[in-house]
C-alpha cells in the first residue's frame, strides 16, 4: 500500500511537560481508507517483553500534542505502551480535504490504531485498549462495537457528535424543520465551495469571547483560546472545521449497536459539565437489554466541568483508568 510520506515535528511542542519517565518518539500508520496518520508513542523506560498498548484521540477538533498526548504520556508512565494520534484530515495526518471529519473514517482511524499497535514486537495483541475523549469518546465506543480486538475502551467527557449534529446542544434543535435548515445551510455552502474551490472553515471557538456567551463557551475558550490549551494546528484553536463537515453526521447515528460491546466500557464525565447527559444517555443504552452489562461503568466526578477532563491531572481519574485497563488488559 502506497503510503503519504507526513512532514512531521521533530521538537516538542506540546502544551504538557515532557515526562522523563518515558521514551517518545513519531510514528505513522495508515487506516484502511489509505490515509497515513500521525501520531506520538510513548513506551515506558525500561520496558520489558510484550506490553499492554492504549490508543488516545480526541477531544473533537483538538490534535496530539493536546490532551491526549497528555493522557498517552500519564498511561505510559502508569507502564503501558500508548500513541496519541491526530485523527483524519487533520494536525500532522494525511488526508485531503482537511479539516474534514467523518463517522465512518474517524471510527476506522481508532481501528486502524489498533492495527498498527498489533504489529508492535514490543506490543501484546490481545491487550489493546483505546481512550477517546469528547467526540472522540463517541468515536471509540463506535470502534468499541465494530473491533472486536479492542479489549477496553474508555470514553472520557464524550460527545455524541450525530446527536449533537443533528438535534443541537441539550437536544433543543430535534425537529424535522431544524434539520432541513442545517441541511439546506450545508448543501448550498456546497456550492459556494464548488465554485470557490475550497472549502470554506466554520471558525474555531469563538474569539473574542461575547460578554453573554453560554458557560460551556467559555468553557471551550478557557482551554483552546489561552496558552493553558491552544495549538497552532489545533481547528478550535483556529479557523475550525469545514462549513460541510458536518453533513454526514446528520444521517449517521453511531451509537447503535453499542449494547452489544462485550468488552470492558468505562465512561467518566464531570458532574457541572454542559455534555454530561450524552455520558448518562449512552451507559443507559449500552447496558439497556444488554448481555453484557456488568463490564460496564459510568463514573461522574463530582463538581466538574467538561474541559477540565481535558488536562487538569488533579481531576482526570488516572489511578481509576490505569485500574481498569490493568484489570481488563491482563
Amino acid at each position: 500500500m502506497n503510503t503519504q510520506n507526513l512532514q512531521l515535528t521533530n521538537e516538542w511542542d506540546k502544551t504538557f511537560p515532557k515526562s522523563e519517565k518515558v521514551n517518545h518518539s513519531k510514528v505513522t500508520f495508515h487506516n484502511r481508507y489509505g490515509i497515513t496518520l500521525a501520531a506520538d508513542m510513548y513506551t515506558p523506560k525500561n520496558a520489558d517483553g510484550k506490553l499492554p498498548a492504549i490508543a488516545v484521540s480526541g477531544p473533537f477538533g483538538a490534535v496530539k500534542e493536546q490532551s491526549s498526548g497528555l493522557y498517552a504520556q500519564t498511561m505510559a508512565e502508569r507502564g503501558f505502551l500508548t500513541i496519541a494520534f491526530d485523527p483524519s484530515f487533520t494536525g500532522e495526518s494525511g488526508g485531503e480535504p482537511r479539516y474534514v471529519a467523518s463517522p465512518d473514517i474517524n471510527t476506522e482511524d481508532f481501528c486502524a490504531a489498533v492495527d498498527f499497535l498489533s504489529v508492535q514486537e514490543n506490543v501484546d495483541p490481545e491487550r489493546i485498549g483505546i481512550i477517546g475523549i469528547c467526540g472522540w469518546g463517541g468515536m471509540a465506543i463506535n470502534a468499541a462495537a465494530i473491533d472486536t480486538r479492542i479489549k477496553a475502551t474508555a470514553a472520557m467527557t464524550m460527545y455524541d457528535m450525530t446527536r449533537c449534529t443533528a438535534n443541537g446542544y441539550f437536544d433543543s434543535e430535534d425537529s424535522e424543520q431544524a434539520r432541513y435548515e442545517k441541511r439546506k445551510a450545508m448543501n448550498e455552502q456546497r456550492i459556494v465551495d464548488y465554485k470557490n474551490g475550497s472549502y470554506a472553515l466554520g471558525g474555531g471557538v469563538v474569539d473574542p469571547l461575547p460578554d453573554d456567551a453560554p458557560f460551556f463557551v467559555k468553557d471551550y475558550y478557557d482551554y483552546y483560546k489561552t496558552e493553558r490549551g491552544y495549538h497552532e494546528r489545533s481547528l478550535n484553536s483556529n479557523g475550525g472545521w469545514n462549513i460541510t463537515s458536518s453533513l454526514s453526521f446528520l444521517n449517521m447515528p453511531i451509537l447503535h449497536y453499542s449494547n452489544e460491546i462485550r468488552y470492558a466500557v468505562l465512561l467518566v464525565h464531570g458532574e457541572k459539565a454542559h455534555s454530561c447527559y450524552f455520558s448518562r444517555d449512552t451507559f443507559a443504552n449500552m447496558t439497556k437489554d444488554s448481555k453484557y452489562s456488568d463490564n460496564k461503568e459510568l463514573l461522574i466526578i463530582p463538581e466538574a466541568v467538561h474541559t477540565d477532563l481535558y488536562d487538569k491531572t488533579d481531576i482526570i481519574p488516572f489511578d481509576k483508568l490505569e485500574q481498569f485497563f490493568r484489570k481488563h488488559l491482563d
